[in-house]
């Protein structure tokens, strides 16, 4: 076998072996009523993801960005007013798609770390937004957004709500239709555990109706919800459409990936996220390294980003792959040379885990920062111990 290093990254992530064996299997016609019934399992196993059974599920060939558009596209117009929550790398890119569209962009920006205040928001939301985007958790900056709360408040002034979730939905708490959310998405390669490949947007009723009442025409012609709705109605009620070719290889790869969710729970799934996180942090803090999130409550559980000790950079990270684990750089402008990133999401646990905490006190050690053998990872055994316990 050729050798590889554990993949600790935020997306891709491991993929357990049943889906890598979805994936292997011959293709199916698009056309065929074989790969239907792998959508309508998939389009409803979504559904339940998402906690949106009154949703629409969009399942198409695409990576998260696309997503992003997807859900942007079909609800802006020119002149339209946007309202972008700016909380890392990825709340700039949605800013960015809104511009492209020609909205009127109000960024409430926070420094790297950090939440803007809710008055922040709601100042910007009186002007007469049409949609306020939410990043659930930012992969820059490890920061958790309060999706429930802002969504009232958007709300409170006519606004629809769009929450980018790549980096949350299958992992970090999140129930779309009982928080109001109009419009959710994510990609296939994060918490949902599947390679990347598979753009995933949920509309809720809200959300469709103002795209039906659209004054101009959608600026994509693939993303359209208009030529996708049929196919996407189609699929539920079993039957085989098209407008574009799917990535049918990785519908059975999602599939097979829904079904290991279903037999979880999604409660339980978020608890084990919750877990994995504080046992995780309960490692990192027994070797005096520092989040970037600058309070407890506003860190994810799906990722951590992790501030570099002095005297320590970005050697850091090919160190920690020299241990048999690979981690990822910074991506936020100002973290890069200061932070580096570990994901926790999808179908870890314990034993990838302690992994992790090895190859980062082996990494530190050999650059000459003094950490006690074994501090980490007995810390965070401690901690799995204890809840356990509990």
């Amino acid at each position: 076998m050729v050798s590889r290093t554990l993949l600790m990254i935020p997306g891709p992530v491991e993929v357990d072996p049943e889906v890598l064996e979805a994936i292997a299997r011959p293709p199916l016609s698009h056309m065929s009523t074989a790969f239907a019934a792998l959508m309508q399992e998939a389009l409803a196993g979504l559904k339940e993801a998402f906690d949106a059974l009154d949703g629409q599920p969009f399942l198409i060939a695409g990576s998260g960005t696309l997503a992003m558009e997807m859900a942007l596209a079909n609800l802006v117009e020119p002149g339209d007013r946007v309202v972008v929550v700016d909380t890392g790398y990825f709340a700039a890119r949605m800013a960015e798609l809104a511009e492209w569209l020609e909205a009127q962009v109000i960024r409430v920006a926070a420094e790297p770390g950090a939440l803007p205040d809710d008055a922040q928001i709601e100042s910007a939301l009186r002007g007469g937004a049409k949609i306020l985007t939410i990043t659930h958790v930012d992969t820059s900056t490890g920061v958790v957004a309060p999706v429930e709360r802002w969504t009232a408040l958007a709300h409170r002034y006519g606004a629809l709500v769009v929450v980018d979730g790549v980096c949350a939905v299958g992992g970090q708490r999140f129930h779309q239709t009982p928080w109001e959310v109009d419009v959710a998405l994510t990609g296939s390669q994060k918490a949902l555990a599947v390679p990347p490949g598979l753009a995933i947007v949920v509309a809720r009723p809200a959300a469709l109706e103002v795209y039906h009442q659209r004054r101009t025409r959608t600026r994509s012609y693939y993303v359209d919800w208009g030529k996708w709705l049929p196919v996407m109605e189609a699929y539920q009620a079993g039957r085989p459409a098209y407008f574009a070719t799917p990535a049918v290889n990785l519908v059975a790869a999602m599939v097979a990936s829904l079904r290991r969710i279903r037999v979880e729970g999604m409660e339980a799934r978020w608890a084990r996220h919750e877990r994995i996180a504080r046992s995780f942090r309960a490692g990192l803090r027994a070797m005096e390294l520092e989040l970037v999130p600058r309070d407890p409550s506003w860190t994810a559980v799906t990722l951590s980003v992790i501030y570099y000790p002095d005297g320590i950079d970005d050697r850091l990270l090919r160190e920690i792959e020299a241990a048999g684990v690979t981690v990822a750089g910074a991506i936020h402008p100002a973290l890069r040379g200061r932070s580096f990133r570990v994901g926790h999401m999808g179908e870890i646990g314990l034993p990838a885990l302690l992994q992790t905490l090895s190859a980062i006190e082996i990494a530190l050690r050999r650059l000459g920062h003094a950490v006690s053998p074994g501090a980490g990872v007995a810390a965070a055994q401690a901690e799995w111990t204890r809840e356990a316990g509990a």
